[in-house]
């Protein structure tokens, strides 16, 4: 019996490693539609590429069709082969890093929704300092719901999440970056919108519906009162919320902020501003042991220093 002739046996090329991220993205996000976003590439492109890598190893990496995917042994083999190779390759430009003086690589950042426009000032400041001293590196920005983005940067898909973290963890360090000032709101068409500040501190809130607020948990709540309010809908992300708010049937929490760039101070009312807002602090994570460490402590130290800008 004779054996099998390796499937790679010269070197590899900028193409085997650009089809090996590919596939990691893929594994990562558990299927070629989910990864279509992070990778900003077609379905049928993903499919394709994946097929290449396949050819090129001769080996079946993951089953993909109706039935979803899965990956093989041969695939989770490969996979796990890429954590490695990819952590070796930034390793080795870390270390040229820091012998050189000279910044290269990847550096990954996560945002959760509608933080781009409200800590705008701090994060394109400093990504306009970090590419000034680092032009080579490379900067990707995705942006993902809040309770997904302490998974990204636990599971290594990103370096630094800029986010609203529920609780601390062992693994991660962060940041505090800037507030988010949270209001209960009531829309143009519910009951309460016409009442004076008054007669809302003389109504029991529990009798009206609410929709859940994501970053709201059970047991953390800022006032009593809330631990007895009707919450009967989930919307996790703010437009939803936004929708069920407007409709006149619905309180929500919602971010001062965003009422002005939506045009929707005039639409919606805070309700008992002082008793029941409260703050959220955005942060910087990101994990305390990192391949990537130079880059992440030079990007977040230009993060600090922009606080104060705007």
């Amino acid at each position: 019996m004779g054996f099998k002739k390796a499937a790679l046996s010269g070197q590899l090329a900028d193409i085997d490693i650009k089809l090996l991220r590919i596939f990691k993205a893929v594994v990562d996000a558990r299927g070629v539609t989910a990864a279509e976003a992070q990778l900003n590439l077609a379905n049928s492109t993903i499919s394709n590429y994946l097929s290449d890598l396949e050819k090129r190893l001769d080996m079946r990496l993951c089953e993909r069709g109706r039935k979803g995917f899965i990956i093989t042994q041969q695939g989770q083999l490969v996979y796990d082969a890429t954590l490695e190779l990819l952590a070796a390759l930034q390793k080795f430009k870390n270390r040229i890093n820091d012998s050189h003086q000279v910044l290269l690589g990847d550096l990954h950042l996560i945002c959760a929704e509608h933080t781009l426009g409200y800590g705008n000032y701090c994060i394109v400041n400093a990504i306009d300092e970090f590419q000034q001293l680092a032009p080579q590196v490379n900067i990707h920005i995705s942006v993902m719901e809040s309770n997904s983005i302490v998974s990204a940067i636990l599971d290594k898909r990103a370096d630094i999440g800029i986010t609203v973290p529920l609780q601390g963890h062992a693994q991660l360090d962060s940041t505090d970056l800037f507030y988010e000032r949270m209001l209960l709101y009531c829309g143009r068409k519910h009951p309460l919108y016409e009442l004076s500040h008054s007669q809302l501190r003389q109504l029991d809130l529990s009798e009206y519906k609410f929709v859940e607020s994501p970053r709201l948990r059970a047991g953390q709540e800022p006032h009593a009162d809330m631990k007895h309010w009707n919450i009967v809908s989930k919307a996790h992300h703010q437009e939803a919320r936004l929708s069920l708010i407007l409709s006149g049937h619905y309180l929500g929490f919602l971010p001062k902020h965003l009422l002005s760039q939506w045009g929707l101070v005039d639409k919606l009312k805070p309700i008992l501003e002082t008793k029941y807002g409260y703050t959220n602090t955005f942060k910087s994570i990101y994990a305390k042991q990192s391949n990537n460490q130079s880059l992440i402590k030079i990007f977040n130290s230009m993060l600090q220093n922009n606080l104060v800008v705007g």
